[in-house]
């Protein structure tokens, strides 16, 4: 089995706003060498999540962890990206499509930031 992981953002207008979302995939990669990450966005930036699913699957892909990079699991990430990944598995079905929880809902990213809240009071 040959593991894909898709981390998936909102998008926005200025490309700027990628740039933290391109360090949490190039740390990722860093880590894992072994597995083919794409970023993969909403709206506004291109590849979009059907882009980066195709490409994963014709990379010989299996399996693919799909990691909401938002904050809560919102309308999109309770609605919208299920029925997109029910259109990717109908494309590839010899790929399993996983949707992980929105990274915002684990103990280590609350740690964070709230760690970074506490920071911003000063000693």
């Amino acid at each position: 089995m040959s593991h894909g992981l898709i981390l998936f953002a909102h998008g926005a207008r200025d490309p700027r706003w990628a740039e933290p979302f391109e360090a949490v995939a190039a740390q990722v990669r860093a880590a894992r060498p072994g597995v083919a990450v794409r970023l993969a966005f909403l709206e506004f930036m291109t590849p979009d999540l059907a882009s980066a699913g195709d490409e994963l699957a014709a990379a010989g892909c299996t399996e693919i962890a799909v990691v909401p990079l938002f904050l809560g699991a919102g309308g999109h990430v309770r609605r919208d990206v299920p029925g997109l990944l029910d259109q990717l598995a109908a494309r590839h079905p010899g790929t399993r499509f996983v949707l992980q929880p929105a990274v915002g809902a684990a103990p280590e990213v609350v740690a964070a930031m709230a760690a970074a809240a506490v920071r911003a009071l000063g000693t």
